[in-house]
């Protein structure tokens, strides 16, 4: 299987999935849009991976490769019809990508903060292996609104009712954060836009009550991580043959 990861900053990387990949021999290929690398042909890859970043997917003035990352992402799962995971902004892009709409949340999600799998989700192939109650770390100021046609919704917390969906029968994506390491929290402190936003939501002392969360949850967190790669993984092979 050759797998396609899209970065926008160079510390959301697929964190605690390169364990697996690692673990399964995965040849996979991370192409860093916002330092201008290029989109390769995507008929050479079998799965696509989007992650994390501080941009908006309305912020196409100021990161012009967000078009094209889009274009690619509606081609994707729309025309070629391959396997996609979708982490935070991805979880975004592909709402924007497709039908769907995204907009500011009344007060950004950012934390340890629980979720709750919905009843569709239990007879998804993928998230049916994930517990309906987890704890997740969140970090967004931006939910999607409307999911895009042909879409169901698997996850919801109290404030943003569109956690995690499945677009038709081969594309996932979460809002929250299934990739975390021990220094995951630390590292994201350091992005000024996060920063702000952490001391913006939950204060000025706010960065050390998170890291001291995240640790205490990080067996539950690599628990997850583990099931949904492994439920995502199969269902890629079985679409790619």
């Amino acid at each position: 299987m050759k797998l396609l990861v899209f970065q926008h900053i160079d510390c959301e990387h697929p964190g605690q999935l390169r364990e697996y990949l690692r673990r399964d021999n995965i040849d996979w290929t991370a192409v860093e849009l916002d330092a201008g690398e290029p989109i390769p042909a995507l008929e050479g890859f079998d799965a696509l991976w989007v992650m994390g970043g501080p941009m908006d997917v309305w912020d196409t003035e100021e990161h012009p490769w967000l078009v094209a990352e889009k274009q690619a992402i509606a081609h994707w799962v729309e025309t070629l019809k391959r396997p996609y995971l979708g982490l935070c902004l991805g979880h975004q892009l592909l709402a924007d990508s497709l039908d769907g709409e995204c907009g500011p949340m009344p007060v950004p999600e950012i934390g340890v903060l629980d979720i709750e799998l919905t009843e569709a989700a239990g007879q998804d192939p993928v998230f049916s292996a994930l517990p309906k109650q987890q704890a997740a770390l969140q970090w967004h100021s931006v939910q999607v609104v409307r999911a895009p046609s042909n879409s169901t919704v698997l996850a919801r917390s109290d404030t943003c009712a569109i956690q995690a969906m499945r677009v038709g029968d081969c594309a996932w994506s979460m809002q929250y954060h299934v990739e975390v390491e021990p220094d995951t929290v630390a590292n994201w402190a350091r992005v000024p836009a996060y920063r702000d936003a952490l001391i913006a939501t939950l204060g000025e002392a706010a960065l050390a009550p998170l890291q001291q969360a995240a640790s205490d949850n990080l067996g539950d967190f690599i628990s997850n991580s583990g099931l949904l790669y492994d439920q995502f993984m199969r269902e890629a092979r079985r679409h790619i043959g």
